[in-house]
């Protein structure tokens, strides 16, 4: 793994002449309650939101976090209508809602590198994506990451969508690929293949992020919020970017705050969800220190044109900016 890097404290102390004057009292801001949605289950994934809540790192920052484990497009709206003020989204669901005359801007990237997958077992030698060419291929359904994800992968092999079977399965990947109903799966990364590797199953996992780098998950906020409270976005970026680069660091920490937060995961396969964790910190990529990147929003914006998602082309450096990014 990467080396890891964490932000030292700094504290400031005021001098008059040669005698210290007693250091600035500090100020702790109003609690506001934050409402986050977050788009799926509970999961060890989300160890950093358990972290910096654990650790205090909301508290600190008068912030009050109050996890929604809701459906994604749900939060866009919500957050585009100022009625939440943040959520937890992916790029493509951003560019989608703007499209929409929705107002939302991205404002940290969580996950540096998209997370999905095409993975298949290793028989099948299916290494790149140019082999998917006549396979049957299961996917959740033909929306959302999961779809855009292995789109740019059959572009990057040359391919259309005519030139594989597509089905819908929802999320059965891993029986639906151990029961031999599709040659591959698109997945998420960093838990069906260490899933499928604990059953006996060995995959090889096609990464779209080796071939297209596009925005995957991040904070979103609203223009509104920007405009007349900028500094409740810095708090709630540098309470969550501190659980981040903590469970980075210290994930067998992280693993064992999330027991709390995740049901029945102290009596889960231990190994596969830690080995989750692990894959995840890799997606996240925290020496990137949660920066935006224009050639990623590029090619998002691109690939929903091809896809016809989008309808006409947007001013995409509207759509997010990293001017509220931590200081080290």
């Amino acid at each position: 793994m990467k080396r890891l890097f964490m932000f030292l404290l700094s504290f400031v102390f005021l001098f008059a002449g040669c005698q210290p004057a007693a250091s600035a009292p500090t100020v702790t801001p109003q609690t506001v309650k934050v409402r986050f949605p977050v788009g799926y289950i509970p999961n060890v994934q989300f160890a950093p939101l358990y972290v910096a809540i654990e650790k205090g790192y909301y508290q600190r920052e008068g912030i009050e976090l109050d996890i929604d484990y809701s459906f994604e497009t749900d939060a866009v709206a919500l957050v585009g209508a100022n009625e939440l003020q943040f959520a937890t989204v992916s790029g493509e669901q951003v560019l989608l809602g703007r499209s929409q005359g929705l107002p939302i801007v991205y404002v940290l990237t969580w996950y540096q590198k998209y997370p999905v997958g095409v993975a298949a077992i290793k028989e099948k030698n299916i290494r790149q994506p140019s082999d998917l060419r006549g396979k049957r291929i299961g996917l959740p359904g033909l929306y959302g990451a999961s779809y855009i994800g292995l789109i740019a992968l059959l572009e990057a092999g040359g391919l259309k969508e005519s030139d594989v079977i597509l089905d819908s399965i929802g999320f059965t990947q891993v029986e639906s690929l151990i029961a031999g109903r599709e040659d591959a799966v698109v997945v998420y990364v960093a838990n069906e293949p260490n899933q499928l590797s604990a059953k006996g199953y060995p995959v090889d996992v096609i990464l779209t992020a080796d071939y297209l780098p596009l925005v995957s998950n991040g904070i979103i906020t609203n223009e509104k919020t920007i405009r007349e409270n900028p500094e409740l976005i810095r708090r709630m970026v540098r309470a969550t970017w501190k659980g981040i680069v903590e469970a980075a660091v210290n994930p067998e920490a992280a693993f064992e705050i999330s027991k709390k937060y995740v049901e029945n995961l102290a009596q889960t396969d231990q190994a596969v969800q830690k080995q989750v964790l692990n894959s995840s910190i890799e997606l996240w990529d925290v020496e990137k220190k949660g920066v935006s990147d224009a050639q990623s929003w590029k090619n998002m914006h691109d690939i929903l044109l091809e896809m016809n998602l989008l309808r006409q082309s947007l001013d995409v450096s509207q759509a997010y900016t990293n001017e509220f990014l931590p200081e080290e």
